[in-house]
């Protein structure tokens, strides 16, 4: 102490602004003193101990390292207590060391990296592993093995993996337990996983065995079946003896122990088979090292120091790396310029005295410049890469992870921060892209506690004699679906049918009770039942629960067991089809656009065919008919007029199978018309409702009412509560203008039970949100997949059909006594085209009675009539009726027919071809030949029907007034 003052009041005269020794001295130091804190008498610290002493030796019979320069390691037992360790941390300062390795427990660390801090002394800790030993907090505290962050997150990689979502902790109640624990709840609960129930155990080594059966027992009431064992090797054997004694090791139950286990097992084995017996079927994790040469040869070095006894294990390699770290750093610090020098701090003069000699502490001058060399190492050691990230951690974490079994354990895989699980080892999958992918994630087969290799279930119902409370909604309406018994707590409907045959099919049994909710005078609000999950005062909601977004995330559903939405219920009318209604089929487009295609068609045939065919030939006025007459005649393939030209055929093949298509689609659309009821609504969807102004109806307690004001944007002004169906029937039939509504919004389950007895409504549009019914339970609850499983079996055997039938099977509405008429046609329907073949035939009789009428004036009176009123009236109707029933005479017809072929006879004349007259002449007479046999056929027919028996005097009369005509045409047509 008084040297230091010397050189210290030596400084001072010599002007020099600065603490500590020269640094002008260059030479490196003979020996480096090094320190070691651990617990000797641990699985870690016998380990540890040969490790550190072969590490040293090697660093110093090694010339090419500290180049001269020894190490001189001095080790002390903290026998993890923070007391012990402070203590030796103070002794050490005062032996001016420049790194500690160690310390190996978190409590230990927590207390002397304050100390490290202050006087700038590198602690390399190779088996403190608590994740709360943070850089920033103690920035000479370095990790030189990786932090319980990483082996948490492996243990809810594998939590998830096997689809578990509840963990019970069991835990040393120290600093790294707790953080540890504290890090797994967080890696948990990123995986949508939690722990259901954690449990600390004292720290000390003297905890007896009924402390731990008190902590196991109230465990074996929980409901999970995950237990997660984070202590150390004291602690954790009697936890698994007595969890053994209590059962706990057997079937459904699932054990995962952190690396105190496997550096047990690495360390002890083998063990006695008492032991082995108690923990049959655990998970455990190691730290992955990969496998080397060097890494190989020190196992046989190991082997033949120790004899095998003790193993070595993870943290004995990573202990033998941190003494070669801490070498090459020195290294590269008296490369630099660094020199082993050491200054007092003034505040702790400031408090010494007494017996405690502070003052013997002493700065390490040059110690942030050792850390930062420690912090850029990058070599690789026995435990693979020794290199830091951003954080101070080691990079590319990884452990092995080990299923007990027999007399021993087996790896069943690998967990990497890089790839998550994997049975590759992670060297290999480093060269590769990484992947989290759920698909990418094995684990090879596990033999779980009681000799089983099915996947455990995770969790049973708790056997602690509590009932599951569950909240069922007292509904006043629709008591169909739920409906409280009166006088009772017991429900019944058909939410309650499939809740039970549900609860019926799963492997275990659940108590339960039902706590109705609402005060039965109304709907209650089943937002606020949902809510109740949540503040805990139900377990779970049983009944027609809607499954929509806001509810989602708050709790968890089963599997939907009724597909529902929200349908718009509104009144209708029958719409009659009217008089006009085979007008209806066709758009008003579509009839001008058939109709010009009749006539263009009609006119492209008779361009087409005019020349070379007969049929379409004649004067202007008889063409023309001819065009309106085939086109339209076209309709129904009765056109009689032949085509001859190719071009005209196929415009007419082309055509009647347009007129094919075009009629059939006329006959069904016109059958569904006069067939189908049709019903009008003013209300034809949703977006006709958004746009009124109409009231709108929905159910009390129903999510309509927040879902039409909040993702529709109705005005609350404009919703209307109503509370059963009578109240829809009313509200509906009143109609907006007396104080009803316009239609009422509701669930498609509520509406099509309601429609069952009410036929004057309708579902009007579609169904405009799609979702279900299913059972609430609290967020990531196992009873919610359970009964979903169960609900999809009751599907599948047809049971939740039954009861569907059992409850909402109603009698549908009866047609013959409801306003909805049968689909017999009516005289309503056809009376316009009656009406349009009435006027046809008026205007044709019309106009053939007018000509009559002129043709009577134009006949003279007999004179043998009497010149009374009343004969003349008598006379003329006589005459009247004579000339409608006497038949035209065939003269008149005759000479209609030789100014017919008159014209004829000139247009050939005027023939620029220049036929000759012989053609002519044969032409003529063939025509008078036709002529002829008609009036024959004529004559013979009228001869044949004449029921007055004309006397054959008349018919030899008729016979010569024929000949008479035929001679007249023979006349006619001789060329002049």
């Amino acid at each position: 102490m008084n040297a230091a003052w010397f050189v210290f009041l030596l400084f001072i005269h010599l002007g020099v602004f600065q603490i500590g020794y020269a640094r002008n001295v260059s030479a490196r130091p003979a020996v480096v003193n090094i320190g070691a804190i651990f617990t000797f008498d641990s699985t870690i610290g016998r380990a540890a101990k040969i490790a550190i002493r072969e590490a040293v030796q090697d660093v110093n019979s090694d010339s090419n390292i500290l180049k001269g320069t020894k190490l001189a390691i001095t080790v002390q037992n903290s026998n993890c207590s923070g007391f012990l360790g402070m203590v030796e941390a103070l002794t050490y300062m005062e032996t001016d060391v420049v790194a500690i390795i160690g310390p190996q427990c978190s409590v230990v660390a927590h207390i002397i990296s304050h100390v490290a801090n202050e006087l700038q002394i590198p602690l390399l800790s190779f088996a403190a592993t608590d994740p709360t030993l943070s850089s920033l907090q103690f920035p000479f505290f370095v990790r030189t093995t990786q932090s319980d962050l990483y082996q948490m997150t492996a243990v809810a990689d594998i939590v998830d993996y096997y689809g578990w979502k509840d963990v019970i902790a069991i835990f040393i109640d120290d600093d790294g337990g707790r953080n540890g624990v504290s890090a797994l709840s967080d890696k948990l609960a990123e995986r949508r996983c939690r722990i259901s129930y954690k449990v600390g155990i004292p720290p000390n080594s003297t905890v007896n065995r009924g402390a731990v059966m008190d902590v196991l027992v109230k465990v074996a009431l929980m409901q999970s079946r995950i237990v997660v064992l984070h202590a150390n090797s004291i602690v954790g054997f009697k936890v698994f003896s007595v969890a053994n004694y209590l059962g706990m090791m057997g079937n459904g139950y699932v054990w995962i122990a952190t690396d105190w286990l496997s550096s047990f097992l690495d360390s002890a084995s083998p063990l006695p088979s008492e032991t082995m017996d108690t923990m049959q079927g655990v998970l455990t994790l190691r730290q992955h090292t990969p496998d080397s040469d060097r890494k190989r040869a020190f196992f046989s070095r190991w082997n033949k120091i120790t004899g095998g006894s003790p193993g070595l294990n993870s943290y004995g390699l990573y202990a033998y790396d941190s003494v070669w770290l801490l070498a090459h750093a020195l290294d590269a610090f008296f490369n630099q310029g660094g020199v082993i020098s050491f200054s007092n701090d003034s505040r702790i003069r400031a408090v010494a005295g007494g017996t405690l000699h502070l003052e013997a502490m002493s700065i390490f001058d040059d110690g942030m410049l050792l850390l930062k060399n420690i912090l850029l190492s990058n070599s690789v050691g026995l435990t693979g890469p020794l290199k830091f990230n951003s954080d101070r951690s080691l990079i590319l974490p990884a452990y092995d992870v080990i299923n007990v079994l027999g007399s021993g354990f087996r790896r069943i895989g690998y967990w990497s921060n890089y790839s998550g699980l994997s049975t590759v080892s992670p060297e290999t999958l480093y060269s590769k892209p990484p992947n989290r992918s759920s698909a990418n994630q094995k684990l090879y087969s596990v033999i779980w506690p009681g000799e089983t290799l099915s996947k455990p279930r995770g969790w049973v119902f708790p056997n602690n004699g509590k009932q599951l409370r569950i909240g069922v909604p007292n509904r006043v309406s629709y008591r169909e679906f739920v409906s409280r018994v009166r006088g009772t707590d017991m429900f019944k409907g058909f939410c309650i049918d499939v809740f039970t045959a549900a609860v019926n099919l799963l492997p275990y049994a659940v108590p339960y009770k039902f706590v109705p909710f609402g005060d039965g005078r109304q709907n209650p609000s089943y937002t606020e039942l949902v809510n109740k999950i949540t503040t805990g005062d139900f377990d779970a909601v049983v009944g027609d629960i809607a499954i929509v977004t806001n509810r989602t995330k708050i709790v968890d559903f089963t599997q939907p067991y009724v597909s529902s939405g929200l349908v718009i219920l509104a009144p209708f009318k029958k719409k009659s089809t009217g008089a006009w209604a085979f007008l209806r089929p066709f758009s008003p487009h579509m009839w001008i656009v058939t109709g010009s295609f009749f006539l263009v068609v009609g006119i492209v045939v008779w361009i087409l065919e005019h020349r070379i065919n007969d049929d379409f030939r004649g004067p202007p006025k008889h063409q023309v008919i001819t065009i309106l007459w085939f086109s339209f005649s076209t309709l129904f393939f009765a056109h009689r007029e032949n085509t001859m030209s190719t071009l005209g055929r196929l415009v007419l093949i082309i055509w009647l199978f347009v007129v094919l298509i075009i009629n059939s689609s006329y006959t069904a659309s016109l059958t569904s018309i006069l067939t189908v009821q049709q019903l009008s609504s003013p209300i034809k969807g949703i977006e006709s409702l958004i746009t009124s102004d109409d009231p709108i109806g929905f159910q009390v307690g129903s999510f309509a009412e927040h879902y039409l004001s909040e993702e529709l944007n109705i005005s609350r002004s404009r919703l209307v509560a109503l509370g059963s169906p009578e109240a829809y029937a009313s509200a509906l039939k009143l109609g907006p203008e007396k104080g009803g509504v316009a239609a009422v919004v509701d669930e498609r389950a509520y509406i099509e039970l309601f429609l069952s007895s009410q036929c004057t409504f309708r579902i009007v549009g579609q169904e405009f949100t799609k979702s279900g019914w299913g059972f609430a339970f609290p967020r990531d609850s196992p009873l919610a997949v359970d009964m979903s499983t169960a609900i999809l079996a009751l599907a599948e055997n047809g049971d939740l059909q039954r009861i569907h039938d059992k409850w909402l099977m109603q009698s549908t509405c009866s047609l013959e006594s409801t306003e909805i008429e049968s689909n017999r046609l009516h005289l309503s329907s056809f009376w316009g085209l009656f009406l349009i073949c009435g006027i046809a035939c008026f205007i044709a009789l019309l106009i053939y009675f007018l000509q009559l009428w002129r043709r009577l004036h134009g006949i003279p009176p007999p004179e043998s009539a009497s010149a009374g009123r009343g004969s003349l009236r008598s006379g003329g109707l006589h005459r009247f009726l004579s000339l409608l029933d006497e038949k035209e005479d065939p003269s008149k017809s005759g000479q209609k027919r030789r100014k017919v072929d008159k014209s004829l006879s000139d247009n050939y004349k005027d023939d620029e071809s220049g036929r000759n007259a012989k053609r002519r002449e044969t032409e003529m007479s063939t025509r008078s030949n036709v002529i002829g046999r008609k009036v024959d056929k004529s004559l013979s027919d009228n001869y044949k029907d004449d029921e007055s028996g004309r006397n054959a005097k008349r018919r030899e009369t008729e016979m010569s007034t024929r000949s008479n005509v035929i001679g007249s045409v023979h006349s006619l047509d001789m060329p002049s």
